[in-house]
């Protein structure tokens, strides 16, 4: 796959669309490419491009067996999904070599490629991030991120370390499109991060939960977003079912286990409403994990025909989730002690 400049193959009258209005009778055509009919899109901060408004998460992707990964790439395609998240700390770069399998060899220029680096210093960037062109078979990314970032501690690391000095050349070389940060342990490590690259902002995307249940504690939605829409940054949605622990059992994959007698689906939301919410702000998409096409195929119907909730009815949903433990079902939260 050679170098190539994105482009956006979804028209730009859709790109300023988000959710149809709330008893709204008119249903445009939906935008299509080579592949069919696409998902309503959202524009992507002020990148100038536009996105799905439902992504695909690579992490399943690359634990799931293979023939599943398949069929969840193709049945992404099938259903209008035009954005992919993965990340070299996957199965240690499994959900990347899937992805150069099973999806950049035929879908390449239609769709839009995001992936992660964990690393602490520039060597380990660089090795990142060559390591992820070669297992996906490309030589370039829309969308490259500083992941998992923990703490201000570790993000002042990181910056001393020159982790983001070597995106920034990558970006330069034509390597990189887009640069972004994602964090789901900590707001202040976002804030700190959007503080100490103030002058320059080099970030056009954020990724970080976005639920329900984030307002009751250590809160993303409340601390960090008003900041990303300040500055335009485009967010994007994880964690919307809190990484599965809204349900009554999670085991996926096998090293995590929940259980609990009281979940939060179908007790007090259904599916479809915990991913209105999210869709009701302003994300420029929502990454969703699925292990197989038949729930990845809910999420996209879903996509199609939701709408718009009420502040008041989200504040509602606020309200009625915090009965709930939010230290537990939001269990990957570890705030500044």
């Amino acid at each position: 796959m050679k170098r190539r400049s994105f482009i956006t193959t979804i028209p730009a009258a859709a790109a300023a669309g988000s959710l149809p209005a709330s008893g709204s009778s008119s249903k445009p055509a939906p935008p299509t490419d080579k592949w069919g009919p696409l998902l309503p899109s959202r524009p992507l901060g002020q990148t100038g491009d536009s996105v799905t408004l439902l992504g695909v998460g690579g992490f399943h992707v690359g634990w799931t067996e293979k023939n599943h990964a398949a069929e969840i790439i193709e049945t992404a395609m099938e259903g209008g999904i035009r954005f992919f998240d993965t990340a070299e700390s996957y199965q240690e770069g499994e959900s990347e070599r899937r992805f150069g399998e099973y999806l950049i060899p035929k879908y390449r220029n239609e769709i839009y490629l995001m992936t992660k680096t964990t690393a602490k210093d520039a060597k380990t960037a660089r090795e990142h991030l060559e390591g992820s062109l070669r297992r996906m078979k490309t030589d370039t990314l829309d969308l490259y991120q500083i992941h998992s970032l923990r703490d201000p501690e570790d993000v002042d690391n990181r910056l001393a370390n020159g982790v983001l000095d070597v995106l920034l050349q990558a970006q330069e070389q034509g390597k990189v499109r887009h640069l972004g940060i994602t964090c789901h342990t900590n707001p202040e490590a976002l804030l700190r991060m959007l503080e100490q690259t103030r002058d320059t902002q080099p970030f056009q995307a954020c990724q970080m939960p976005v639920n329900a249940l984030d307002p009751s504690a250590h809160s993303f939605i409340r601390q960090v977003l008003p900041l990303l829409q300040e500055r335009q940054i485009a967010l994007l949605a994880m964690k919307t079912l809190a990484d599965g622990r809204f349900f009554a059992l999670k085991r996926r994959p096998e090293w995590v286990q929940w259980q609990t007698e009281n979940p939060i689906i179908p007790t007090s939301l259904s599916i479809r409403d915990a991913l209105a919410y999210a869709w009701s702000h302003p994300v420029s998409t929502l990454i969703t994990g699925a292990e197989n096409a038949s729930l990845l195929r809910e999420k996209i119907d879903f996509a199609k025909t939701v709408t718009p909730l009420s502040a008041e009815e989200q504040r509602g949903m606020e309200a009625m989730l915090q009965a709930y433990p939010s230290d537990e079902v939001e269990y990957y939260k570890r705030p500044t002690s």
